[in-house]
C-alpha cells in the first residue's frame, strides 16, 4: 500500500525543498494567527510555487470564513483544503461547491467515542485526518507533539481513509505505521528544531525512519 507523507506547517524554502527531494507526497501551509507556523498566502504561494506538481499543496485553516479561504485560495492555488475547526457537514459541502476542492477534515481524538464523531461527515469530506485533542491550556487545535492511543483505530471503519498526526517523529513513526491503517501520515513538530522551525536533518532522519518501517514491514 502506498503511503503518503505530509509535513505540516512550512514556512522555508529550504524545508519545503528537502520535504519535497526525500518523498512528500503533500505538504502543508498553516493558516491560523496562534500558530507558530502561521504563514501569509502570498508566501505560503511563492513557496508552492517551488514543487508545485511535485507534492500535494494543502491550506491548513481553522473555522475560517469565505473571505479568510477567498484570499488563501486565490494566491496559493491549493489541491487540498485542510479544515482544522468546528466545521458542520453543511459548511463542508458549502465549501467544496465554493472552491471545486477536496477537503480533508480533522478530527481530534482521546477516546474511543471521539471516533463516533466521523459518521455525519463520512461521504462528505473526502479524507479524514485524526490528530491528539490538545493539552490542557493550548490554543493550538494541532501541532501540540503529543499523541493518542493509536490502538483506537482499529474499531474505525475499514472503509475510512485517513492520515494519521499527533505526536509522530523519527523514533515512533514505525509504530504508528504498525499498528493503524493509515493511508497517510502528517508530522509538523517532529521534525522542528523549534516550534515554527522546521530542520532539513530532522526531515531526513524522519524518512529514513519511513523508509526503514516500510522496508521491515515487508
Amino acid at each position: 500500500m502506498k503511503l503518503d507523507i505530509k509535513i505540516c506547517g512550512l514556512s522555508t524554502a529550504d524545508a519545503v525543498d528537502r520535504a519535497v527531494e526525500r518523498g512528500a507526497t503533500h505538504i502543508g501551509f498553516i493558516f491560523f494567527e496562534k500558530s507558530p507556523r502561521n504563514i501569509a498566502p502570498e508566501i505560503a504561494g511563492e513557496l508552492a510555487d517551488r514543487v508545485r506538481s511535485r507534492a500535494k499543496i494543502v491550506a491548513v485553516t481553522v473555522d475560517a470564513n469565505d473571505e479568510d479561504l477567498d484570499d488563501i485560495v486565490s494566491l496559493l492555488h491549493p489541491d487540498i483544503l485542510q479544515l482544522h475547526g468546528h466545521e458542520t457537514p453543511e459548511r463542508i459541502l458549502h465549501i467544496k461547491a465554493l472552491y471545486g476542492l477536496p477537503v480533508m477534515k480533522v478530527f481530534s481524538v482521546r477516546e474511543a467515542t471521539d471516533l463516533h464523531r466521523v459518521d455525519p461527515f463520512i461521504g462528505v469530506a473526502d479524507r479524514f485526518l485524526f490528530d491528539a485533542k490538545a493539552p490542557k491550556g493550548s490554543d493550538l487545535p494541532g501541532g501540540n507533539g503529543v499523541s493518542f492511543d493509536w490502538n483506537l483505530m482499529a474499531s474505525l471503519d475499514e472503509g475510512v481513509n485517513y492520515m494519521l498526526s499527533g505526536g509522530l517523529n523519527k523514533d515512533n513513526v514505525a509504530d504508528a505505521i504498525a499498528s493503524t491503517r493509515a493511508t497517510g501520515i502528517d508530522v509538523s513538530s517532529g521534525v522542528e528544531s523549534a516550534p515554527g522551525l522546521k530542520d532539513v536533518g530532522m526531515i531526513d532522519a524522519f524518512f529514513d525512519a519511513v523508509a526503514d518501517a516500510k522496508a521491515n514491514k515487508r
